[in-house]
C-alpha cells in the first residue's frame, strides 16, 4: 500500500470501535436472550474453562470493575449456578465453583455463543479470518506494551 493510500490512524481506531461495539451488542442480546448479563456470562465462561477461581482472579481475566464483579457474583450464585467454597490455601478467600446447574447453563451458552460468532464472522474467509486474528494481536500487543513501557503524560 503506497504512503498516499494509507488508512490514517484515526479512521482505522474509528473502524475498530465500531466493529467492537457491534460484536458487543450482538453478544450482549444474544446473552441477555438466556436471561444474563454479558457480566454474568463471563463469570461462568471462566469458571467453566479455568475451574474454581476467586473472585480476585476472575475479575483479572474479565476484566470486569469490582462492584460489577461484586453483582454478577451475587446474581448467579444466587440462582443456583454458582457456589462459594473456602480456599485450601487460604481460609480467608473463598472460591466460586460452578455447581451442576451452572456447567450445564455454562457449557450450552458457550457452544451458542461460539456458533454465533462463527455466522457473524462468516463474512470473512478462513484466511481473511487468521489474518485479522493475528493483525489484531499484534495490535492489541503493541499497544499493551506501551501502556507498560510508557507512562501517561498529562
Amino acid at each position: 500500500m503506497s504512503e498516499t493510500s494509507r488508512v490514517a490512524a484515526p479512521k482505522l481506531w474509528i473502524v475498530l470501535a465500531r466493529c467492537q461495539r457491534a460484536m458487543g451488542l450482538l453478544v450482549e442480546r444474544w446473552i441477555a436472550d438466556a436471561g444474563l448479563s454479558t457480566s454474568d456470562f463471563q463469570l461462568l465462561e471462566t469458571l467453566l474453562h479455568k475451574g474454581p477461581l476467586t473472585i480476585t482472579e476472575i475479575q483479572k481475566k474479565v476484566l470486569l470493575a469490582t462492584g460489577s464483579m461484586t453483582a454478577a457474583v451475587d446474581r448467579v450464585e444466587k440462582r443456583g449456578l454458582v457456589k462459594r467454597t473456602a480456599s485450601k490455601g487460604d481460609r480467608r478467600a473463598r472460591r466460586l465453583v460452578l455447581t451442576e446447574e451452572g456447567r450445564q447453563l455454562a457449557k450450552s451458552l458457550y457452544k451458542a455463543h461460539a456458533e454465533k460468532l462463527k455466522a457473524a464472522a462468516s463474512i470473512l474467509d478462513d484466511t481473511e479470518t487468521e489474518e485479522l486474528y493475528r493483525l489484531l494481536k499484534k495490535l492489541g500487543l503493541f499497544a499493551a506494551e506501551m501502556l507498560e513501557t510508557r507512562p501517561a503524560t498529562t
